[in-house]
């Protein structure tokens, strides 16, 4: 479903606006208008910055001597490039509804969706439209992604969706497999979306099936169950199943595909990690983990039936950190059973206890949907949300608390004002307290807050800064370069396991014997706007080289601590720029001799 649009049509246009375009230094939206408006599509319409997308490359393809030849124009008329300027493209997809072992009382509860999400969800929503097909959801976005403008030869998947570890594991494997068939056909110029679109089933809704009391007293799971059976879908379905050796070959066709992955993300709940889930999610290629925390206080999660203790976090990030895995953190406040000032000094254990600093956190202040079972304690006025000024503090307070090493990368979670019984609405309130924190003259230290994002950076004024934090696993060492006024460019994540001394390595990853006695690059990230493989570009810190002299101080900060062996946990898509600085294949992970 490639989009279609007639470029030859409109040459004198396209040429003119590009042009324009390219002669603002800073091209604001007003000003972006304006263009367009003087040079209208049809005598009466606006061209969409799809078409000008589509239209400068083909122009470009045809060598046109009219149009400026620089890439940076798409930067400028490319739609939502926020996408992008992580350095990385992001491609979410959704498994399909499925039961729940959880029993959350905040957790909503849209039967139409895999727990926890809504169908108002942008995500969602995609998810929806493709019938929860993992090739049809990657390989559709690949090519909305590209229509806009943006490269897809390096691509995060994000997979999200209930508690991926209860799936079944032929169907994890399946979902996976088919992920990577659509990276890799996309990158081949292959479209199987028709054919697939033939196979693919949704399940049958009928109207009394969204009745929310109705589905608070039967439980999503239930529910989800006997609308299966109605619409003759199985849960677990032969279809989508798929062998290890059959997702290995799709893996290894991406080693040198031209859309690759360079980062796989599950998520789960802290009781369902153990040494077995560890090593199948790094056997399928998983690179980081988001896990629901919600509290660190084990009154509030039990009042709330999350079904786990704060023991069960504190050993899941463990063995999660042992495989060097990226921890992706979710933590709610205004939970029944808690406070203001309990969740303000909860967030900060989050990274005053070494049992817990998390690399990347989500903060969701909890909102109050219909069809969860929080519903009833409002009604009987056990629980209420916070108001604005309450919502304010707390998400003031804790940003501030985030520290360097930490990305918060997301504050307050995107539900429709629709689906809000009550409570916050404000979709904007990440921005709102950013702005108070700034008006105060306090400072924002997380990742995410000093991204260098499209700005010009000049590699001989960087600096190497080093933090150093304890973890129960040993020492991590979070290596950035950043630039005069502290924007991070590059970042290195190094674990150095180490005894409770911290004087020697030990073997902390008993479980994992290709880690045994290694130091563990967990993350290697340079900012900027992606750039396509094989790509530089001055003042650009992609591909600038910064990344190879973050592995070579790795290697220099490993050798002082002792080790021998240093050991990366790299994404499918990665493999290839590992092995040309040295690494070799080391069961599920690379390594070399220090």
């Amino acid at each position: 479903m490639s989009y279609k649009f007639d470029y030859t049509k409109y040459k004198p246009e396209l040429i003119s606006i590009l042009n324009e375009v390219d002669e603002e230094e800073q091209l604001t939206w007003k000003k972006f208008r304006q263009i367009l408006g003087r040079y209208p599509k049809d005598g009466n319409k606006m061209f969409s910055k799809t078409n000008l997308v589509v239209g400068y490359k083909a122009l470009l393809k045809e060598g046109s001597e009219y149009i400026p030849h620089d890439d940076s124009i798409l930067a400028k008329i490319q739609m939502k490039p926020v996408r992008t300027q992580s350095g990385v493209t992001t491609v979410t997809v959704l498994t399909k509804p499925f039961p729940c072992p959880g029993k959350c009382i905040f957790c909503p509860n849209d039967i139409r969706m895999p727990k926890s999400y809504l169908a108002d969800e942008p995500g969602a929503q995609r998810a929806e439209r493709n019938k929860f097909d993992p090739y049809l959801q990657t390989y559709r976005r690949l090519q909305a992604l590209r229509n806009i403008g943006h490269p897809t030869q390096k691509v995060e998947l994000i997979i999200l969706g209930g508690t991926w570890s209860y799936y079944p594991e032929p169907y994890q494997i399946w979902f996976i497999k088919r992920c990577f068939e659509a990276l890799n056909d996309f990158g081949d110029g292959i479209d199987n979306t028709n054919e697939t679109e033939e196979r693919a089933q949704n399940l049958e809704f009928k109207q009394d099936d969204f009745d929310a009391k109705k589905i608070r007293s039967e439980s999503y799971n239930k529910v989800i169950s006997k609308i299966s059976r109605r619409s003759n879908m199985k849960l677990f379905d032969k279809s989508e199943t798929a062998q290890w050796d059959e997702l290995f070959s799709e893996h290894e066709r991406n080693v040198h595909n031209k859309c690759r992955n360079v980062g796989l993300v599950i998520e789960t709940r802290p009781d369902n990690i153990s040494p077995e889930e560890v090593i199948r999610i790094r056997k399928l290629g998983c690179t980081k983990t988001q896990i629901g925390l919600q509290s660190l206080q084990d009154n509030v999660l039990e009042k709330n039936k999350r079904g786990h203790d704060v023991q069960a976090s504190i050993e899941a990030i463990k063995l999660l950190r042992q495989a060097g895995l990226k921890i992706h953190a979710h933590w709610m406040a205004n939970l029944y059973g808690s406070t203001l000032e309990q969740d303000i000094t909860d967030y900060h254990k989050l990274f005053e206890d070494p049992a817990f600093r998390p690399d990347e956190l989500k903060i969701y202040p909890c909102s109050l949907i219909e069809t969860a079972d929080l519903m009833d304690y409002y009604e009987r006025g056990e629980w209420k949300p916070y108001n604005h000024d309450q919502m304010l503090t707390l998400l003031t307070e804790t940003i501030k608390a985030t520290p360097e090493y930490c990305r918060l990368t997301r504050v307050v979670r995107e539900f429709s004002s629709d689906d809000i019984v009550d409570g916050n609405t404000t979709s904007n309130f990440r921005q709102i307290a950013e702005q108070t924190i700034d008006k105060a003259g306090d400072a924002r230290l997380d990742i995410r807050s000093r991204e260098i994002k499209h700005e010009k950076i000049d590699p001989e004024e960087l600096s190497l800064s080093i933090i150093t934090y304890e973890t129960l696993v040993g020492r991590e060492k979070f290596l950035q370069y950043i630039t005069k006024s502290n924007k991070i460019v590059g970042f290195l994540r190094l674990s150095l396991p180490q005894n409770p001394n911290n004087t020697s390595p030990i073997d902390t990853h008993s479980f994992i014997p290709e880690l045994s006695g290694a130091a563990v690059i967990r993350e290697i990230h340079v900012y900027g706007n992606a750039v396509n493989l094989g790509k530089k570009k001055d003042g650009k810190a992609q591909h600038s080289g910064l990344g190879t002299k973050l592995i070579e101080k790795a290697k220099e900060l490993s050798k002082e601590a002792g080790y021998k062996k240093l050991a990366v946990i790299s994404a499918i898509g990665t493999r290839e720029y590992y092995k040309g600085r040295g690494f070799s294949t080391d069961g599920l992970y690379q390594s070399l001799v220090i």
